[in-house]
C-alpha cells in the first residue's frame, strides 16, 4: 500500500458554461501527495480550486480528467472503501434543525453501517465539548458548537484522514483553540489532517507540509520549513538618538528608508549583507543606536508572493 493518505494526479475539473457562458476551467491537472500521518495545509485565495479538489475527493462533483485515491483506495474504482477512510468538515452549516447532537451522531453512524456497539457517539461528544448540550435542539446551539458538531460527525466512522474545509470561520479565538486542541489530539493518535483555512497564522503553526493553489494550480507544495525559507528577507529596524533627514551615506549599499525621523528601515537578504554590518554602517555614520528589532518573512509574504506572481504572470499571457 502507498505511504501516501492521498494521491491525486493529473486532476482537472471543468465547469461547463450555461446559457451561452463561458467553460469554466477549474483545476488545471493537479498533482499532491499527502503522506499519511501529515498535518497537510492546503491554502489559497477564493476560487483557487481548495473546495473543488475536496468535493471531488468527497464524491460530490465529478471530475473531468485525472486520478484520485484516498487510503491506496481509487475514487472510480473503489468509491465505497475511498469514501469510509475519508471524513469531511465542510464550510456549510448544515443541519436538521429538529434533530439533537447525539441524534445526528447516531444516524451518521448508522449511514456509515457502525455497529450500534461499535457507535462512539458520548466519547465524540465530550471531545467537541457538546455532552452538555447532547439532548437539544440544533436549531439552540450557537456556530461554533455547530462548528464542532461538524467535527464529530465527520469521525463517527473513526476515519483514517479527516479534511477540514475552514473549519474555523466565524469561530471565536476560545472556541477555535478549543478546536485545535481535538484536532492535535486526533493528530497525535495517528490521524491524517487536511487542513484548508484563510488564517494563514494557523497554517504556519499546525501544519508540516502546506500547498499552495492558484488559478486551479499548485504554485507550491513544501514542507512548512522549506516554504518559509523561500524568502530569506528580513526588515531591521533601527532606532537612534538623533533626528534624520535623510539615510546616512554609509547605508548606500543597502536598500534603507528613513522611518518616523529616527528609525532607519533597512531590507536585508543573505545576498545584500548581515545586521552586523547593517549596525557597523550606522555607527560610521556616527549615529546612536537606542533599539533594534527585526521583521522576519512569514507565510502571508509567501502566499501573498506567490499568489500575485501567478496574476502577474497570467496578465502577461493574455
Amino acid at each position: 500500500m502507498s505511504k501516501n493518505a492521498i494521491e491525486i494526479r493529473g486532476l482537472k475539473k471543468i465547469y461547463k458554461g450555461r446559457g451561452g457562458a463561458e467553460d469554466k476551467l477549474a483545476l488545471k491537472g493537479i498533482d499532491l501527495e499527502i503522506p499519511q500521518g501529515s498535518m497537510f495545509g492546503l491554502l489559497g485565495p477564493n476560487g483557487a480550486g481548495k473546495s473543488t479538489t475536496i468535493n471531488i475527493l468527497a464524491g460530490l462533483v465529478n471530475k473531468t480528467e485525472g486520478s484520485a485515491s484516498i487510503w491506496g483506495f481509487d475514487i472510480d474504482d473503489n468509491p465505497r472503501n475511498a469514501r469510509a477512510n475519508i471524513g469531511i468538515v465542510p464550510q456549510e452549516l448544515l443541519f436538521d434543525a429538529f434533530f439533537t447532537p447525539r441524534e445526528m451522531l447516531e444516524v451518521q453512524a448508522g449511514m456509515y453501517g457502525v455497529k450500534p456497539h461499535e457507535r462512539r457517539t458520548e466519547e465524540l461528544l465530550k471531545a467537541v465539548h457538546l455532552f452538555d448540550k447532547a439532548d437539544a435542539y440544533s436549531r439552540t446551539l450557537s456556530g461554533g458548537m455547530k462548528r464542532r458538531l461538524l467535527v464529530a460527525k465527520a469521525m463517527v466512522h473513526n476515519p483514517p484522514i479527516l479534511i477540514l474545509d475552514e473549519p474555523t470561520a466565524g469561530v471565536d479565538i476560545e472556541l477555535r483553540q478549543q478546536l485545535w486542541d481535538y484536532v492535535r489530539e486526533l493528530h497525535r493518535r495517528g490521524t491524517t489532517i487536511v487542513l484548508t483555512t484563510h488564517y494563514l497564522e494557523e497554517a504556519e503553526e499546525l501544519c508540516d507540509t502546506i500547498a499552495i493553489i492558484n488559478h486551479g494550480e499548485v504554485v507550491a507544495c513544501e514542507p512548512t520549513k522549506q516554504l518559509l525559507k523561500r524568502i530569506d528577507e528580513k526588515e531591521v529596524i533601527i532606532e537612534v538618538a538623533e533626528t534624520l533627514d535623510a539615510v546616512p551615506a554609509t547605508l548606500a549599499s543597502f536598500t534603507a528608508e528613513v522611518r518616523e525621523t529616527n528609525k532607519l528601515a533597512v531590507q536585508l537578504s543573505q545576498a545584500t549583507g548581515n545586521v552586523g554590518q547593517v549596525l557597523r554602517a550606522v555607527q560610521d555614520a556616527g549615529l546612536t543606536i537606542n533599539d533594534i528589532s527585526t521583521n522576519e518573512t512569514d507565510l502571508e509574504d509567501i502566499f501573498l508572493q506567490l499568489t500575485s506572481d501567478k496574476v502577474k504572470q497570467k496578465d502577461a499571457a493574455e
